[in-house]
């Protein structure tokens, strides 16, 4: 059967290059006549993978030794709980409300200390992002949190907020490694793996050397930064197959131009599938277009019961994954690092094809 064209938003499509070589390196990894997700994780061959994936992430973003980075398990809702409990249980921290990530974000948080949502567009159904002058916050707050991409909406950051001295928190899990970014701008990033990353299994977390070691005393030493740092994501058995494949996407990141590249590759499919909807007169976008996503391009059709129609004859077409989370509707198109220009364009011919049959 031939590869189809996946817009899932999480898990998500792949590199093919990156799959072919797993494939090939399956039964036996650098000769050494098993797979690398067979091998302990203390074996002097993993742990030096471990290294060289966190070496290449530093390169690819720029990461200081200012900045750990750990590879941890229980995905971005993991952390959730680890960003309040390392930072400031107890205390108070401001949280931006602009989708469903970053309500789940607030409500766990609300668990360990006392949120100020600084800003929501909740009132405008997450089509929007309130102007940052708005912001109604603290400058006693331990940290401030906002999610830069919300793959549910479709709305995106296209700036880092500035805030002052208090610690920025991104939940970075749609966008990471889609373009450039000031990693020095920030206190934490924090993304889960399955989107532009590799797959599901993994949470990277870039932390601020400085905000280690403030963890609660009833932190779970399992989600204490500090202590996972000291072991070099090691304290328990790390998802070590998918530490492998990250590895492999950031090799291959390296291979298209680094960030830069995938950067100008990016804005142009966003820009043409956008481009398509709004020229239309069939599709429609909901999101104000200062705030249009990159990585999740969410669009409707004008009657709903040809929703189920669309998205039946795309899969029939070789396009998939195409649904609209189940709380907005509509559909959907993520169109992450590894979905290629191509896919966009068939995409893009068949909505053409299908507004002629049902305009």
């Amino acid at each position: 059967m031939a590869r189809v064209h996946n817009f899932c938003a999480g898990p998500a499509a792949l590199p093919l290059a990156v799959l072919e070589r797993a494939r090939d390196e399956m039964l036996d990894w650098q000769g050494n006549g098993m797979s690398s997700m067979e091998m302990s994780h203390r074996s002097k061959e993993i742990v030096a993978m471990a290294a060289n994936a966190e070496l290449n992430l530093r390169k690819l973003m720029n990461i200081s030794d200012d900045y750990a980075v750990l590879f941890l398990q229980g995905g971005a809702t993991g952390q959730f709980s680890a960003i309040p409990l390392n930072l400031a249980a107890g205390g108070k921290a401001d949280y931006v409300n602009t989708g469903q990530w970053s309500k789940k974000a607030i409500s766990e948080a609300k668990k360990y200390l006392n949120v100020n949502v600084v800003a929501s567009s909740e009132a405008q159904n997450f089509t929007t992002i309130p102007d940052v002058s708005d912001w109604k916050c603290d400058p006693q707050a331990s940290y401030l949190h906002y999610t830069p991409n919300e793959t549910i909406g479709g709305v995106e950051f296209h700036s880092t907020p500035d805030i002052g001295n208090v610690p920025l928190v991104a939940d970075m899990s749609s966008t990471i490694l889609s373009r450039p970014v000031d990693v020095s701008k920030f206190g934490v990033i924090y993304a889960g793996a399955q989107k532009n990353i590799g797959p599901a299994g993994l949470v990277l977390v870039i932390v601020r050397k400085d905000l280690l070691g403030k963890a609660s005393a009833q932190t779970p030493t399992f989600i204490d930064w500090k202590a996972q740092a000291d072991a070099d994501s090691m304290l328990n058995t790390p998802p070590t197959y998918t530490i492998y494949l990250a590895g492999l996407v950031f090799e291959w990141i390296m291979q298209q131009g680094g960030l830069d590249a995938m950067a100008t590759v990016n804005q142009r499919k966003a820009t043409k599938l956008y481009d398509y909807i709004d020229a239309s007169g069939f599709y429609a976008n909901p999101v104000s277009k200062h705030t249009r996503s990159w990585m999740n391009v969410p669009f409707t059709v004008a009657d709903p019961s040809l929703e189920k129609v669309f998205c039946a004859e795309a899969k029939e077409a070789g396009l998939v994954n195409l649904e609209g989370h189940r709380s907005v509707g509509g559909m959907r198109a993520s169109i992450y690092n590894a979905v290629g220009e191509d896919a966009v364009d068939a995409l893009i011919a068949f909505m053409k094809d299908f507004a002629a049959k049902n305009g």
